[in-house]
């Protein structure tokens, strides 16, 4: 977390850490709904490989009489409200960065959850953060469940303070690190029955599947693969498919949709970047007949709805959310260069421009690529 402004951090700390103590004592003076509240903030890429989870909890023998209500992140609310409704009682959307500069607003969040009565909170996500933490601990429910987890995300300091709001802390296993796999563990230690699901799945009518979607950005620039690239990729793709190929991304990627189109032959790509809501995203990557991106939620989607995509994968992360496990369906495409340095968490070894993609990334050769996409090409 990256903070501006130290002195509403401060309340908000206070929030977060003093109050779950004091909301605790006031619970023990009623009697807990059969509610439960699972809180999953991180990005879309992650939300897809979870949500599926939704579903079987809901129709657990375990919780299958209760409501199941969500806190997620704003980023992916129209996916969840369109495709996750019918499991969902109520939701919660969050900016959760944000909340650490907004004492007031997650004063009243906290105060809110508090009042819903929440008989167990689940918070399955690995990578704990301090304000997930300090939610479930306002919830003041009898049972919060979560992994004891790392400290990737939460400073150490805080860590060991949230850790007393926790009912069980899990141990996950050495050797699961796909994030769909320490998902798939956690629910069946809480529900205590097997998770049969072998990856994301999202229903879209692909009866007919045609394109070829480009994806040229990714959440954080020095994780993209180099422009020009994806320019030479792109040329060999239209000389072997007469498929139309299209650019598509958020609106942080015009600049690179701009590049790209300039230095295309014009009218050969139709560019949706910036152009597409999510639920509109989903139905194109799912009728589409390949994607080619970075390690995007893009990928994750190709692969929830059995399109075929190639992934440009850097090694931050790696294992981690691609490539997907072998035992896994869905199988992505990966191009990497595997590097000592991987599973570095992003905190890059190397120097180097401000414009300038990780090594990890850069050095994922064009032709590597292409010889990857090229099987995939249909006309």
């Amino acid at each position: 977390m990256q903070i501006k402004n130290r002195n509403l951090f401060r309340i908000t700390r206070f929030i977060l850490l003093k109050l779950p103590g004091l909301f605790k004592f006031f619970s023990k003076f009623r009697s807990s709904q059969k509610r439960i509240l699972i809180i999953k903030t991180d990005a879309i890429g992650d939300f897809i490989l979870f949500r599926n989870f939704i579903e079987i909890t809901k129709k657990s023998e375990i919780f299958k009489d209760h409501q199941v209500d969500l806190l997620g992140n704003e980023l992916w609310q129209d996916i969840a409200t369109q495709y996750d409704n019918k499991f969902i009682g109520d939701f919660f959307f969050i900016n959760p960065n944000e909340l650490y500069e907004k004492p007031l607003t997650t004063f009243k969040l906290g105060w809110r959850l508090f009042k819903y009565n929440y008989e167990t909170v689940l918070q399955p996500t690995f990578a704990r953060t301090f304000i997930n933490d300090g939610l479930a601990g306002l919830t003041a429910a009898k049972q919060i469940i979560g992994f004891k987890g790392d400290t990737e995300r939460i400073n150490i300091k805080y860590k060991t303070k949230t850790d007393r709001f926790y009912t069980t802390k899990m141990l996950l296993p050495v050797g699961i690190n796909f994030e769909f796999e320490r998902s798939r563990f956690f629910f069946e230690n809480v529900l205590k029955q097997p998770v049969t699901i072998n990856g994301p799945s999202i229903p879209v009518d692909n009866s007919i599947r045609k394109g070829i979607i480009i994806f040229p950005g990714a959440a954080v620039f020095k994780r993209s693969w180099e422009g020009k690239k994806f320019v030479g990729l792109i040329k060999l793709v239209l000389q072997h498919t007469s498929q139309p190929v299209y650019l598509a991304g958020g609106p942080d990627e015009l600049q690179i949709g701009e590049y790209l189109t300039k230095n295309l032959p014009s009218n050969s790509v139709d560019n949706l970047i910036g152009k597409t809501s999510l639920t509109q995203l989903i139905e194109l990557i799912g009728n589409a007949a390949l994607i080619i991106a970075n390690e995007t939620a893009a990928i994750h989607i190709a692969a929830a709805t059995q399109t075929k995509a190639v992934c440009i994968l850097g090694g931050g992360h790696f294992g981690r959310f691609a490539p997907y496990p072998d035992q896994m369906q869905n199988k992505l495409v990966c191009n990497y260069e595997k590097m000592e340095c991987y599973q570095c968490n992003w905190n890059c070894i190397y120097q180097t421009m401000e414009n300038e993609p990780y090594p990890c990334v850069a050095n994922v050769s064009l032709e590597k690529v292409w010889q990857a996409v090229l099987p995939l090409l249909v006309d």
